[in-house]
């Protein structure tokens, strides 16, 4: 991807890019049952909804049936998650968020190095959230984040959130 801007956690990668994407008050926000409650905390934290979509039995990952079948006019964003480095039907959940013109997040938090078809998990989705807490599959001494994104103006304002707003030494826009 073009952009990856550092962050302080993996949850603050979630979070940031949430609201990068304007999720806020009565916006609902689609992810798996399956999952590690930092994927959801972030959606309920800006005041929106959780939608928990249950797993296809086969794969572990999002039904992406039932995905589409959870959607309404007040989802905004699908956060599928690629769990134990296990990457989600991308290709499905990509044409199911263009039909409904909705964002995805991938939370790639154990994705590192995780691939469909030679394309890297992180890189599909509008934007994607990474964790190097040590205990991940690439883990750091400490914690740590990542936000990946090829659209400037996401990575642009990521930047500027993780940083109380500053664009330039004591400059908070």
């Amino acid at each position: 991807v073009k952009n990856t801007i550092g962050v302080a956690t993996g949850t603050d990668a979630l979070l940031l890019s949430l609201r990068a994407l304007g999720v806020g008050q009565d916006d609902e926000v689609i992810t798996v049952a399956n999952t590690f409650i930092a994927t959801v905390l972030p959606i309920v934290y800006l005041g929106a909804k959780p939608v928990l979509v249950d797993i296809d039995e086969e794969t572990y990952e999002i039904d992406p049936k039932k995905l589409e079948r959870a959607i309404t006019r007040k989802t905004k964003v699908i956060i599928p998650v690629h769990l134990y480095g296990m990457p989600a039907p991308m290709g499905e959940i990509m044409r199911i968020a263009k039909r409904n013109k909705l964002f995805v997040l991938e939370d790639a938090c154990q994705a590192h190095g995780s691939s469909i078809n030679g394309k890297q998990c992180g890189s599909f989705g509008d934007i994607a959230a990474f964790s190097f807490y040590p205990g991940k599959n690439l883990g750091a001494a400490g914690d740590g984040g990542a936000v990946v994104t090829n659209n400037d103006k996401l990575a642009e304002t990521v930047k500027v959130m993780r940083d109380v707003g500053q664009t330039q030494k004591y400059n908070h826009d």
